[in-house]
């Protein structure tokens, strides 16, 4: 399953060269990331309910072109990995059809009270298999 989010860039998201500052785009990953988990049927406000959370592991960018304010950019997002203990999303930034960024986060599965890893095809099974039917084959979302 392949997500797509629309996101304006706002002025305070823009330093002083007026583009899009770096450190803004893990922002948008969650957006996305947020959209994609409501699209496939499970918000992640009820992930949270449940007593999973999903803390982030790893962060990964590459910035091909600048984004500026007030541009409409498309965030793709796709489940890239899926194990017991972690899971890994891919997300695709387009403006004006072209593509300008790409990133990946890495997360763990965690119980929501003590922190403490979780295996989520265990503890969770049909959340877990919701979620294996979401993952996209690697070579098409590169």
């Amino acid at each position: 399953m392949i997500s797509i989010s629309q996101i304006t860039v706002r002025y305070q998201e823009t330093d002083q060269m007026g583009i899009v500052h770096h450190s803004v785009y893990p922002i948008w990953y969650e957006v996305a990331r947020t959209d994609f988990c409501k699209k496939m049927g499970l918000p992640y406000s009820e992930m949270e309910k449940m007593g999973i959370m999903t803390p982030i592991y790893e962060v990964h960018a590459k910035y091909k072109m600048p984004a500026r304010y007030d541009d409409i950019l498309s965030v793709e997002t796709c489940l890239k990995n899926l194990t017991p203990y972690r899971v890994e999303f891919c997300y695709r930034i387009y403006k004006d059809g072209a593509l300008i960024h790409t990133g990946e986060t890495v997360h763990v599965w965690v119980d929501a009270t003590h922190f403490k890893p979780l295996n989520l095809k265990k503890q969770f099974p049909k959340v877990y298999l919701m979620l294996e039917k979401t993952i996209e084959n690697e070579e098409i979302f590169k």
